[in-house]
């Protein structure tokens, strides 16, 4: 398997811990200002990039029974899984992430909503998935496979649980292509967002990772041809937002 340049960013460049762990630990600390601080940076846009995610669920399923039972990696707080289970009625959702701390605010999201039933959040590794082979009608990510300690191990665990025939729907911030946007966008992620993020969950490292860790993810067509090269057919790339949100697309040979 290949090894990619955002494999090696980190959180905290002076840990010995491992990428796997850095993460974790950074999303254990900023978890009680996640969920503020994704709405407020984001300018809530990113909930309508979600709903754009599952709206190809829905095309994939119109000709055939919508998915039941779904993946959600590197689930967070559980923002995706809960708008599945809204948009995706009969939908049973497992979220899988590996901090605990995130994990602990979704599931109180999770209960004031009462979706117990209909919603799992467990802490588990998209590396190493503790699911049989053919499990999940469909996978879902929200701008978490940057954060794989090995893109490709991730992606192939992701495929061998899915069913033949199923989606894989991954968002994934990338870089705008137009003059202009581009720079400021550069100049918010460089500037503007350590700068809020350190002021309002006290973590600095966290948003500065979020900087470096979208300079260096192979994004656009270099991820599709990642896509192909792990065994999903059909891979396709739709850009959201000027190109600041990229949405990818795979399905298991059917």
């Amino acid at each position: 398997m290949a090894n990619y340049s955002h494999d090696r960013i980190v959180p905290f460049k002076d840990s010995e811990l491992s990428k796997k762990q850095q993460v974790a630990e950074m999303f254990d600390k900023i978890a009680f200002r996640y969920d503020f601080l994704n709405r407020f940076l984001s300018g809530g846009i990113d909930l309508s990039w979600r709903r754009r995610a599952i709206r190809e669920l829905h095309v994939k399923s119109r000709q055939e029974d919508s998915p039941t039972a779904i993946l959600d990696v590197a689930t967070g707080t559980g923002d995706m899984a809960i708008l599945l289970t809204r948009y995706l009625p009969g939908a049973r959702v497992t979220g899988i992430d590996i901090s605990t701390g995130m994990l602990e605010i979704g599931r109180q999201k999770i209960a004031r909503q009462q979706l117990d039933q209909a919603i799992t959040l467990q802490t588990g590794d998209s590396e190493s998935l503790e699911f049989p082979d053919a499990h999940f009608d469909a996978i879902t990510v929200a701008f978490g496979v940057r954060n794989f300690e090995n893109l490709e191990k991730g992606l192939r665990e992701m495929l061998r649980v899915l069913k033949p025939g199923g989606r894989l729907v991954v968002l994934e911030f990338s870089q705008p292509r137009t003059p202009g946007i581009r720079q400021l966008y550069n100049l918010y992620l460089r500037l503007i967002a350590p700068t809020l993020g350190k002021m309002v969950s006290k973590s600095q490292e966290a948003y500065q990772y979020l900087n470096d860790s979208v300079k260096a993810f192979p994004e656009g067509e270099a991820f599709i041809h990642i896509l192909d090269a792990c065994g999903y057919t059909h891979p396709q790339l739709r850009r959201l937002s000027l190109g600041i949100c990229s949405l990818y697309i795979g399905e298991k040979q059917g």
